[in-house]
Parts: structure tokens; C-alpha cells; sequence
């Protein structure tokens, strides 16, 4: 078969993780290489594919089937509106954009346009998240009750020695961080309707959070508490417990999700269940059957990939739409007003916005 030939815009970190899982793909391939910087010349060379400095000088000399966006945030909208005034399908890395505003402006253009944008919240594409969602749609767990989250890990001296910046507003763990929980627990539990929030950073003492204390209510009446911190020395975050990225040391006792309803409980990601045989023996008196439900594990980056190769070809639907990736931003940002507000901030869908 013809590969479907696609172009990565940002030479970065997930640039470059972006790259390799397109070299190694059966179906795709890389066709090139967008980034100005001196440093990108050696990865194009080193990869055996052309360098473009811009990317109306790709999309005017080597038009691909499709790009991939993983230039910075503020670049966003920029480059992803480039890419679909040229009618070429785009997957952006996440967030959509840097403000509610600029993204609500990508959306509608998106949505005129007709073009594909596939947001990369790249965790939707793990057969863990996959697994989840299929018990609880499944109603294993019956009802939904409770969501209890956390995100707690420690960052190094060095991270915030290296970037200034990510000392100071913007730079903190609910902008950082928060937003690929945000879209889990969407795909989990369904649309947040209402968040409040806590926020310290009395660890570090850097005008930037550092712990957050969150609450959340979903649209199906359940509601969820949520830890967040980058300053403690703890396993309980997906990339220490889902063993899906190979650079952090993981945990196979430790959970980041538990998600309870009238029926049960699944602990994600180890995929503990407790559930009730019997509607009538449901009581804390009574013991639990006890199971670990059957799940496999991927690369979600590896899996995107292969996705939006299929949106490209017009066999899919993008997985995480541009609608996602705003509604995500919206409730990010409404997590940081509540912390700093001190109270509660709807963030009802303002359209249909519904996580796959």
C-alpha cells in the first residue's frame, strides 16, 4: 500500500516522538521536517527526509497528506489555521490553544472549513483508557457515584532552572498538567459541568501553584475530587502507574483513578474491580467480588498515529475534535478561576462537546 505521507512541524520533545512513531509505522511515513531552528537540520539528515524552515514552505514545495503540529502553544493557532486555509488534515498537539478565546476561534474555523483536526490528547488512545471506558459503559460498576483522581509527582530542581518561566503563572501544574487528566476523566465520566479548587504554593514558594485541591461535578451527577501537585514525592500519577512511557519509572501497585458507582469499583490502571453479584447483597456487611479485568498495553503515540493516518484517508472520524480540545482548555482555565476565586465556576458545554 501507498503510506500516507506525513509532515512533523516542531523539532521539540514530542516533535521528536512524533517522528519515530511515524518512521516506525507500517502505514505512514515521515515526509518531513518543519523547524528553523540550526538543530533540525541534523534530525532531518539523520531521518533521510527534506527540511522546510516554515510551513508555507512545505505546504508550497512538498505538500504531505497530512501535518503534525508540535510547535509551541502560542504558535497554535497560527500554524493550525495555515494548515487548514491549505485543506491539509492536521493533528495538533494539545492544548488547542493558549486562551478560551483564540481556541474558540480555531473551532469555528475548523468546523467551516470542513478540514480534519485531530487534537493530540494522545492518552484517549490508550487501550487502558479504552479498557476503562468499556467496563464502565458495560455498567459493571452501575450508576455512576464517585471519581477520585490524582496527579501527584515530584519535579526536580532542574525542571524549573532549565525554563524560568514555568515558575510564574501559566507555568504551573494546572495549565501544565491538568488538562490531560481533564480529557481522562471526560472520556470516563462524561461532560464536568461545575469545578472549585484550592491552590498552594507554599512548598516552593514560586509565584506559580505548586498543590491543588479540585473538585468536580459531571454532568451524570457523579461527583469527583482531584489531587495535583508537582512538588510531592509520590507514584500516583498516570505516567508512574500505566507503564506506557518508558522514561518514568512505574508502579504496578499504585492507581491513579478509582471510579466508583452503585455497583462497584474499577481502580485505574490496574484495573482492579469490586463489584456486587446481587442487587440485594449490596451493603458494607457484605464481601465483594474481587477481579482484575483483562486489558493490554500500547503506545498511545504509536496508536494516534495510525489514527490520524485513517482520518487522513477519510476512514475515521477524529477521536479527540477540535470541540474536545476546546472544552478541555474551558474547564483548565475554570479550574485556575475557581483557585483563585475561591469559588464555584460552571463550565456547562456551550455546544454539543462530548468526549469518545
Amino acid at each position: 500500500m501507498n503510506r500516507t505521507r506525513i509532515a512533523v512541524a516542531g523539532a521539540g520533545y514530542i516533535g521528536r516522538a512524533h517522528m519515530s512513531v511515524a518512521q516506525q509505522s507500517g502505514t505512514c511515513a515521515l515526509s518531513a521536517i518543519v523547524d528553523p531552528s540550526p538543530a533540525a537540520a541534523g534530525l532531518a539528515a539523520e531521518a533521510g527526509v527534506p527540511l522546510y524552515r516554515s510551513l508555507d514552505e512545505l505546504l508550497e514545495k512538498d505538500r504531505p497528506d497530512g501535518v503534525i503540529l508540535a510547535t509551541p502553544n502560542q504558535l497554535h493557532v497560527e500554524h493550525a489555521l495555515t494548515c487548514l486555509a491549505a485543506g491539509v488534515p492536521t493533528l495538533l498537539e494539545k492544548p488547542l490553544a493558549s486562551t478560551v478565546e483564540e481556541a474558540e476561534t480555531l473551532v469555528d474555523e475548523v468546523e467551516r472549513s470542513g478540514v480534519k483536526l485531530l487534537v493530540g490528547h494522545h492518552r484517549a488512545h490508550s487501550p487502558i483508557m479504552a479498557r476503562a471506558k468499556q467496563l464502565i459503559d458495560e455498567g459493571r460498576l452501575g450508576k455512576l457515584v464517585a471519581v477520585m483522581g490524582s496527579a501527584v509527582f515530584f519535579k526536580p530542581d532542574q525542571y524549573f532552572s532549565d525554563a524560568q518561566w514555568r515558575r510564574n503563572p501559566g507555568g504551573g501544574p494546572i495549565l501544565l498538567n491538568m488538562i490531560h487528566e481533564v480529557h481522562n476523566l471526560r472520556m470516563l465520566c462524561g461532560d464536568i459541568v461545575a469545578v472549585q479548587a484550592f491552590s498552594s504554593h507554599a512548598t516552593r514558594g514560586f509565584p506559580v501553584e505548586d498543590t491543588v485541591a479540585i473538585n468536580l461535578r459531571f454532568a451524570n451527577g457523579a461527583l469527583g475530587s482531584f489531587m495535583l501537585s508537582d512538588t510531592a514525592a509520590s507514584a500516583r500519577s498516570w505516567e508512574q502507574t500505566s507503564q506506557e512511557n518508558k522514561a518514568y519509572p512505574s508502579y504496578p501497585d499504585e492507581d491513579c483513578y478509582v471510579i466508583a458507582g452503585t455497583f462497584g469499583s474499577l481502580s485505574v490502571p490496574t484495573m482492579r474491580l469490586k463489584t456486587y453479584g446481587k442487587a440485594e447483597d449490596r451493603s458494607w456487611w457484605k464481601p465483594f467480588d474481587v477481579s482484575v479485568a483483562a486489558m493490554t498495553r500500547d503506545d498511545p503515540l504509536k496508536r494516534q498515529i495510525e489514527h490520524f493516518a485513517r482520518v487522513i484517508r477519510g476512514e475515521a472520524e477524529p477521536l479527540v475534535s477540535a470541540r474536545d480540545g476546546l472544552q478541555n482548555l474551558r474547564i483548565t482555565e475554570a479550574i485556575a478561576e475557581a483557585a483563585k476565586m475561591g469559588s464555584i465556576v460552571d463550565t456547562t458545554p456551550t455546544a454539543a462537546t462530548t468526549a469518545h
